[in-house]
């Protein structure tokens, strides 16, 4: 039985919850619609067709700058949420002591600063690196998106930790288990879900940047994100629209992906 005070049997809730996903998902509806436009206007409905996204698809800049994207993404996902899981351990399982609070900060700090200063940031940075070493790889932006997805992958970790029950550790040291033992079989095990989900995450964050990406870039390394913004500066056609639409598509399949990946962990425990 629900509460008298549980804001779902609240007058208006559900109303407003409508309203509000209504006007959070039509923009989006839009652009999906306005992707199989068969004109070239984005806001004048022409007839049904699969033009645009046949477009995209022999676009060798966008199927270029797309690998690039996922490349890139990929790896400064993995990295980051190898780090952000050794980041979590280390200050969850542990005894508080001074200076705890601080390193929470620290790691969290990319989500407080406002990305343009990161990006500035590491503009300055890496310039100064390409000066002394005459490289100019895509090894910038893989550490760049790198440290700024860690303290996303990191909160799902740490969250996924802090409830974590802590008996079966323990009682797998008592039974003379080393600490990577521990690790191995044990707490990783519990871990997956939260590592899964800060992946995600990460991975997400990394392919949907803009900002960062156009600060640190070299020439010739266009991500899908600052391909399309450049075209956006000259014309835009339904074939951004096209892009977006399956970009979209990739991030609910992750999604869904990762849903049936949690719901399959949580059976076995």
């Amino acid at each position: 039985m629900r509460s008298k005070f549980d804001v779902r049997v609240q007058p208006g809730f559900a109303t407003i919850a409508m309203l509000c996903f209504f006007i959070l998902y039509l923009p989006i509806a839009t652009l999906v619609v306005y992707a199989f436009n068969s004109g070239t206007s984005i806001a004048v409905w022409e007839g049904f067709s699969l033009r645009w996204f046949e477009a995209a698809w022999n676009n060798s800049q966008v199927i270029e700058a797309s690998w690039r994207s996922v490349r890139i993404a990929a790896i400064s996902a993995v990295i980051a949420t190898a780090v952000a899981t050794l980041a979590a351990i280390a200050t969850t399982r542990t005894e508080a002591y001074r200076g705890l609070t601080f390193k929470y900060s620290f790691i969290n700090m990319p989500l407080m600063v406002p990305e343009i200063v990161t990006a500035v940031a590491l503009l300055i940075f890496f310039s100064r690196i390409k000066v002394a070493t005459g490289y100019s790889g895509l090894g910038y932006l893989i550490m760049a998106h790198t440290a700024f997805c860690i303290p996303f992958a990191y909160l799902p970790i740490r969250a996924r930790l802090e409830n974590m029950d802590l008996s079966l550790e323990r009682a797998a040291a008592d039974l003379y288990a080393t600490p990577f033992k521990v690790f191995r079989f044990v707490t990783l095990p519990l871990l997956w879900p939260g590592i899964l989900a800060g992946l995600m995450l990460a991975f997400v964050i990394s392919l949907d940047d803009v900002v960062i990406t156009e600060f640190v870039k070299s020439a010739g390394q266009d991500t899908l994100p600052t391909y399309m913004l450049g075209q956006l500066r000259r014309a835009i056609t339904p074939e951004m629209n096209a892009i977006s639409t399956v970009f979209l598509l990739l991030s609910l399949l992750i999604v869904t992906i990762f849903f049936f990946l949690s719901r399959t962990n949580e059976k076995s425990e």
